[in-house]
């Protein structure tokens, strides 16, 4: 169950009567259709619809397990830690109403008590974008092949726009894991992001395997990427600029910060860097698209960021239960951290992003103790958090790579960072503003930013 952008929703509690048993169309239905329904509902990524009794019913012990086990909503950020506009979990009462009505046998009660079903848009969740790219082909998906496909592609933007918002819309959600789209510079060392396709000082430590690519086995190892003595290693130090958006999955679409935007310049090219799960059937085909959404008025307060932190040297020795990997980020200016993106694969387990003031207060940011491959969620600040100029960010993970790990693909491997969903990466996204930055200094164009600080 998988809470619906709290954009598009008003969250509702419904409680029962004291000394009354809940009943699904009363106190059970308005939960369900708010909380859970985006997700749970007919021909959707849920294994079953919440939004008809019938459907429902046959589901209320599992639904009482998972929400008393707060498995569902997905929300994994331990509570003790930050304050989030999307924390999507259910309240005590919520949760409450479920357990009573599970527990006096799940009864429909009256269907005239029933809420107004909740409306989804199909198609795009944003409504129609101003201006609409997509890969330019109908592309037939490999059978059995795991694979990442990059699409460079025209704009046709005659003039630079600011973009408030972009949602990535797979032409195919069964065959699109996730997707990234970027601007392309004809200076690849400004393309180092997303992928390692584009990362000219990587390419001595990677092997190309068909469409995919791996850190070689013989590759240097720096599981500690916050070692004072750490070899001189691409990415280990500074950040890479993010991508425009992002589409994952539990992922909601990219609406940026009131006032603030980011910058398409004229005549810019964008690449689609899309990575298809590999599926067994011949003759799927997918045509992902980007929508952009203009930002009105004029030049945007602020330009929202987007930093990358990869620690690509990384070493999971074969049935390792807790390796830990780390990548540390020194604040050249000050900043206001917006938002967290964390992504591994299978064997991850949890990760820490810490900060060290400049005055040596310790303090954590977020915690996320049970990492979820299925549900890479994105954390967003209540508040934003302001970090000072010499500051040092910590990002620490810990993977599990033992037998005891149900979703490890085999313990027997020992893990390189590699493209495929078998293997393993270590990858924040953290959206930022530059704190220094209130108005833009043109209407033509942000200030450039380099790919590696």
């Amino acid at each position: 169950m998988r809470t619906l952008p709290l954009f598009l929703i008003a969250i509702t509690a419904a409680a029962a009567t004291p000394g009354s048993a809940p009943t699904y169309s009363k106190e059970v239905a308005p939960i369900l259709f708010n909380r859970c329904g985006s997700c749970h509902r007919p021909k959707d990524i849920a294994p079953f619809s919440v939004l008809d009794y019938k459907a429902a019913r046959p589901w209320a012990k599992a639904m009482k397990a998972s929400v008393l086990a707060r498995k569902m909503p997905p929300w994994f950020a331990d509570p003790r830690y930050g304050h989030w506009s999307n924390d999507a979990r259910l309240s005590d009462a919520e949760i409450r109403t479920i357990q009573a009505w599970v527990d006096a046998g799940a009864p429909e009660g009256n269907p005239r008590d029933l809420p107004a079903p909740p409306k989804f848009v199909e198609g795009w969740q944003l409504g129609q974008p101003d201006a609409v790219v997509d890969i330019g082909t109908d592309y037939e998906v490999t059978p059995n092949e795991d694979a990442y496909e990059h699409f460079v592609v025209e704009t046709n933007f005659k003039e630079g726009k600011w973009i408030r918002a972009a949602e990535i819309k797979p032409g195919n959600r069964e065959v699109v894991h996730h997707a990234h789209v970027l601007l392309v510079s004809n200076d690849l060392k400004q393309m180092e992001v997303a992928s390692t396709k584009n990362a000219p000082t990587l390419q001595p430590y990677l092997i190309r395997e068909g469409k995919l690519s791996r850190i070689r086995q013989d590759a240097p190892i720096q599981n500690d990427g916050c070692a004072v003595n750490a070899p001189d290693l691409p990415f280990l130090t500074g950040f890479q600029e993010g991508a425009l958006a992002s589409f994952l999955p539990g992922r909601p679409p990219d609406v940026f910060p009131d006032g603030s935007a980011k910058w398409v310049p004229p005549g810019a090219k964008v690449e689609f860097v899309i990575h298809y799960a590999r599926v067994a059937d011949k003759g799927r085909r997918d045509r992902t698209s980007i929508g952009f959404y203009f930002y009105p008025g004029g030049e945007p307060q602020r330009v929202l960021r987007r930093m990358d932190l990869r620690n690509f040297f990384l070493h999971i020795p074969a049935g390792a239960p807790n390796t830990e990997v780390r990548r540390c980020y020194e604040f050249e200016k000050d900043k206001l951290l917006l938002s967290f993106t964390p992504h591994f694969h299978f064997r991850g387990k949890d990760v820490t992003y810490e900060v060290v003031r400049p005055n040596g207060k310790r303090e954590t940011l977020l915690y996320v103790p049970k990492y979820d491959f299925n549900w890479q969620l994105v954390y967003r600040l209540r508040d934003p958090v302001r970090i000072e100029k010499g500051s040092r960010m910590i990002v620490t993970v810990h993977y599990d790579n033992s037998p005891n790990n149900p979703g490890n693909p085999d313990p027997k491997q020992t893990l390189r960072w590699g493209d495929k969903s078998e293997e393993e990466m270590m990858t924040s996204w953290i959206e930022y503003f530059d704190a220094d930055t209130v108005k833009t200094a043109t209407s033509s164009a942000p200030s450039k930013s380099r790919s590696a600080r």
